[in-house]
């Protein structure tokens, strides 16, 4: 028997056109967009299947879509089972880790839903209060790449790969860190994002959505998964998966450990819905590990 590590898209790897085959192909994944654009009162999968991209890179927008575009994806591989594959263990980078809780059973598809798109919502709105920026610095020693961040004002975001950190902060100081890292590293990508993911600016928007965790029905998942904060396996108590996807918000993302916590409890990693990020992510980090992207 195969085991399965599932892995969920974050933020970033929307596009327009996202999911459509799989609707026009699988009834569970036509389920699935159908039930969304009734819980939410807005056809979220027209903007999923013909864009614009504008609309649908806005937080409050693409966060629902790439979690009901997961979703899909999973419901139609469940739809036909691989008779020798069995899922072992989930995780989602920051709001694929939604994703992920879901299909672990910590609460049902609605629930789901409504929390991205509440956490979406609350980002939204702090990305148009603040001036943010993110950058992606390529080969840079860890340790020296935090401490110029921190030196700045700002914060390491993403460790992703070996090699591959994002920095997250006002542009202004993130501008500045970056100058002071072009001597050190091997490259350095200025991000087109819509704010400071990750960094102190969006504290107060995990403060808020703390408050509306408290009230969102939880259970103990049935999966084992990791959690991005800590980038280790998850303690599945319901109180201390709200203060993670609290935390999760204005935290840095240690993907890089939450990728090799699911490779030792799996033989095979699989990603669910839209792009390669993760497959990418993982082939840099163990290039021998087996890995199947949906790539919708």
């Amino acid at each position: 028997m195969t085991r399965l590590g599932l892995l969920f898209a974050g933020q970033g790897a929307q596009h327009p056109g996202m999911g459509a085959q799989l609707y026009e192909s699988s009834p569970a994944a036509r389920k699935i967009y159908d039930q969304a654009d009734a819980i939410l009162s807005w056809p979220i999968s027209r903007l999923c299947f013909e864009g614009p991209q504008e609309d649908l890179t806005a937080c409050a927008h693409c966060q629902p879509a790439i979690y009901i575009t997961s979703l899909a994806a999973w419901a139609a591989r469940s739809e036909a089972p691989q008779a020798d594959e069995t899922p072992a263990i989930a995780g989602g980078l920051s709001l694929g880790e939604l994703a992920a809780l879901t299909v672990a059973g910590a609460f049902d598809f609605e629930t789901g839903l409504k929390a991205v798109a509440e956490r979406g919502r609350l980002m939204d709105e702090l990305c148009r209060r603040t001036h943010g920026a993110m950058a992606a610095i390529l080969g840079g020693e860890p340790s020296r790449v935090a401490q110029v961040a921190e030196a700045h004002g700002i914060d390491v975001a993403n460790y992703n790969c070996p090699g591959q950190l994002i920095l997250s902060g006002e542009a202004e100081l993130v501008k500045a860190a970056c100058e002071e890292l072009v001597p050190e590293v091997m490259k350095i990508v200025h991000l087109e994002v819509a704010g400071a993911y990750h960094s102190r600016l969006m504290r107060p928007a995990g403060e808020a959505f703390r408050a509306f965790l408290e009230n969102l029905p939880m259970r103990k998942p049935s999966l084992p998964l990791v959690h991005n904060v800590t980038g280790e396996l998850a303690v599945p108590e319901p109180a201390a998966l709200r203060e993670r996807l609290t935390e999760q918000i204005y935290s840095p993302v240690r993907w890089e450990e939450c990728c090799r916590a699911i490779m030792q409890q799996c033989d095979k990693l699989l990603e669910l819905g839209p792009g390669q990020v993760l497959t990418g992510l993982a082939r840099r980090i163990d290039r021998r590990f087996p890995a199947e992207t949906t790539n919708l």
